[in-house]
């Protein structure tokens, strides 16, 4: 499964997914579970669990009715709630741990949920849609199992599982990194370029997860119903996959011979075909054709089924999203489309619109891969002497941190007293939409650690800045001197 749900994990995590339409009745208590991990673990403690987090949720509920429970801290254990769709709950148990490394951030393991449930969507639409399709539930259980089992083997170290910890304060999941080519380049991304993106990051340019790697991403919007749509991104591209350190067993089928799982997590499934475009097996094959699917994904936006089309140059990587109404033949238009993105520059006005981002009138790939490959200096290019920081941009899901090989000089102190002082920022934020209210929250906290080290964090305008200063003098003046000239940069 790319994954073993051993013993030695069963205590330290567990991952379920519940329905809380399901199983109401007594003797079909079972119907409402859909994942449970580790998979091996006795129906009665499944029960055990859900039974407890169910309760905990109808609890909650008669104090604040409005607000879904999102995490209740007990002795020994953590447990994260996430209503993914109404009714429908992932939770999260983890148990505390005297490890040094075992020191998380709660809205960082719900923000694991929330990544794995969006992902799961753009590929296999709604988990109450699969419900509704087959009200069995097999299958929506063998693509949730097959999906998360591969999600999850990427934060498998040796025989654990790596959750991210403090040593991750740095950084934010559900954001593009972004890189500066001119305010005039930073367009809005939505949430379905994120999902994109993060996949992309993720399997379609494995190394990209590397200290190497940089990022620019935009999503041109507009009405997708009469022309196909593009989405386009950019990564450095290593151009190797990811090593394993486990084997994989095919469970496409997922012991169901009347349903075909797509596995679209699964490694090395992708190969750069002969004309540029990506390619792979995980959509199986076209019937009565050798060659394999185009794959699809599923815009919640838009709510459009679209093809993804990967396209590379050197260290370029285009996605285009065409809409699969507006392709005619299948995979006989599709192999059309992608015939006239090399041969026509001005196809679906995708080039124009690359003219007038990057100012060249050819609208040639290459030129966009020359522009921004001239246009970034390195993954050191935006470092600030000095500073360790993380800059979050709410409105544009946006961010930029230090780079990775940077964050790794600070000390343990600092990022746990970091990832201490982003609590601080998640609680008050959760507190300002649980008041309902309209106005921004306006935030600053600077504390001294115990190493000495300045941490600070700054929230205003939709803006979060947070920032390490292990070199600083001794007086707050200097911290608070150093921000705001890190902030006129």
């Amino acid at each position: 499964m790319g994954l073993s749900s051993a013993s030695n994990v069963s205590e330290a995590l567990k991952i379920c997914i519940f329905d809380l339409r399901r199983g109401q009745q007594e003797g079909q208590e079972l119907d409402k579970i859909l994942f449970f991990f580790p998979a091996d673990t006795q129906f009665p403690s499944q029960l055990s669990v859900i039974g407890l987090s169910e309760g905990l949720i109808t609890f909650t509920r008669i104090f604040s009715p409005e607000a879904a429970c999102e995490v209740i801290e007990a002795e020994i254990h953590s447990h994260v709630f996430y209503e993914a769709e109404p009714d429908i709950w992932m939770v999260m148990v983890v148990e505390k741990s005297k490890e040094t490394e075992a020191i998380w951030r709660v809205d960082a393991l719900r923000s694991v949920l929330k990544e794995v449930h969006s992902l799961f969507v753009m590929f296999h639409g709604s988990i109450r849609a699969l419900l509704d399709r087959e009200p069995s539930g097999r299958l929506v259980r063998n693509h949730l199992y097959c999906f998360i089992m591969d999600y999850l083997s990427d934060f498998q170290t040796g025989k654990k599982i790596q959750l991210p910890n403090f040593r991750d304060s740095l950084k934010e999941r559900g954001t593009v990194q972004m890189l500066t080519l001119g305010r005039e380049a930073a367009i809005e991304v939505q949430d379905d370029g994120i999902n994109l993106f993060t996949y992309a990051i993720l399997r379609l340019v494995p190394h990209a997860l590397s200290s190497r790697a940089s990022s620019w991403s935009y999503i041109r919007k507009g009405n997708t119903a009469s022309q196909a749509s593009a989405t386009v991104s950019t990564f450095a591209n290593s151009g190797s996959a990811l090593d394993q350190s486990y084997a994989s067993r095919d469970t496409s089928h997922a012991g169901d011979s009347n349903h075909y799982v797509v596995r679209p997590l699964q490694h090395d499934k992708w190969s750069r075909g002969m004309d540029g475009f990506l390619v792979t097996d995980i959509w199986g094959a076209e019937v009565g054709s050798l060659g394999p699917t185009t794959p699809t994904v599923w815009l919640q936006q838009t709510e459009e089924r679209m093809y993804l089309c990967v396209y590379q140059h050197k260290s370029l990587t285009f996605i285009l999203l065409i809409p699969v109404t507006s392709v005619l033949n299948g995979e006989q238009g599709v192999s059309l489309v992608k015939q006239q993105v090399l041969e026509n520059v001005s196809f679906l006005s995708l080039i124009f619109f690359l003219s007038l981002i990057f100012g060249f009138a050819s609208g040639k790939m290459f030129k966009v891969e020359e522009k921004l490959s001239k246009g970034w200096g390195g993954e050191n290019a935006y470092h600030v002497s000095g500073y360790r920081y993380l800059l979050l941009d709410g409105d544009r899901n946006a961010s930029r941190a230090s780079p990775p090989g940077k964050v790794t000089t600070l000390t343990k102190e600092s990022l746990v007293a970091l990832n201490k002082v982003r609590e601080e920022v998640d609680l008050e934020k959760n507190l300002a939409k649980w008041d309902g209210s309209s106005q921004e929250k306006e935030l600053e906290i600077c504390i001294r650690a115990k190493n000495n080290a300045w941490v600070i964090a700054q929230v205003t305008r939709g803006k979060e800045l947070y920032m390490v200063l292990e070199k600083a003098n001794e007086t707050l003046l200097y911290a608070s001197d150093a921000v705001e000239k890190f902030s006129n940069r």
